[in-house]
């Protein structure tokens, strides 16, 4: 029991005094993007899958971490200048690709789907299909470089998910893009389950937890995270932080 209890000691000790454990670590976490995550209005702490994983992850590999819910785009961008270690929900571009450390592994997938009105007689919509029309996307957030690049497509930006809706439903675009889950749930809250449906999808992406890489341990972080991951995976707590989450949301 004495042995026991000095070797905890010893790593509390060596915890303290390393790099990673010098003091909690500063995570961005977007505030809405439900249901992967979102702001608690209550505590302002960020609420869904996502923050519980990162969490998860972090404990496997006993970094103590504190979470900054804001807005993506802001997210995103505190982390690449430092202020934050890292960022999620990110998924890897060609233009983000050298801007962060990543992990090998994404933390889950989703489909980025194309929504129209249900008076839309187009169905099985994939990128070519949007040449020639207007379509809404989410400000800050991240598209496959063809999408954004394609001269034949013309992009109209809004600041949330809930306002390129409205620009549908206004006929201000023709299509939106929005994530497969996230975007029936806005549907949903906005009273429009039957009018706006999905058409089509772009891609499944997968998402993660983008790393600073003028945070000092970035680098290391990226790969510590990677291996959290992978002791959350073999060890069923990844299994069962989903199957919780989708039970939550009424999916079995």
């Amino acid at each position: 029991m004495v042995q026991l209890l000095k070797k905890w000691l010893v790593c509390l000790v060596l915890l303290a005094t390393s790099p990673l454990g010098a003091a909690p670590l500063l995570i961005g976490a977007e505030d809405d993007w439900a249901p992967y995550c979102e702001r608690n209005k209550e505590d302002g702490q960020p609420r869904g899958l996502t923050p519980e994983l990162v969490k998860a992850v972090f404990a496997a590999e006993g970094i103590e971490i504190v979470f900054r819910t804001l807005p993506f785009a802001r997210c995103m961008h505190d982390a690449k200048s430092g202020k934050l270690a890292g960022c999620f929900n990110a998924t890897i571009t060609e233009e983000n690709r050298n801007q962060y450390h990543w992990h090998d592994t994404p933390m889950f997938e989703e489909d980025l789907a194309i929504f129209a009105l249900a008076s839309d007689p187009q169905r099985d919509l994939k990128l070519t299909s949007l040449e020639g029309k207007r379509v809404g996307i989410t400000l800050g957030y991240t598209y496959p470089t063809d999408f954004m690049e394609n001269p034949r497509i013309t992009r109209f930006q809004a600041k949330s998910d809930a306002q390129i809706l409205e620009m549908l439903v206004r006929g201000r675009v023709d299509y939106i893009l929005m994530n497969g889950m996230p975007g029936y749930l806005k549907i949903q809250q906005k009273l429009l389950t039957g009018k706006v449906i999905k058409v089509g999808k772009l891609s499944t992406d997968g998402f993660w937890l983008a790393f600073s890489r003028h945070h000092p341990q970035g680098e290391a972080l990226a790969k510590r995270f990677e291996q959290g991951l992978q002791k959350i995976k073999n060890n069923g707590t990844y299994e069962w932080l989903v199957r919780d989450f989708e039970a939550k949301l009424g999916l079995h």
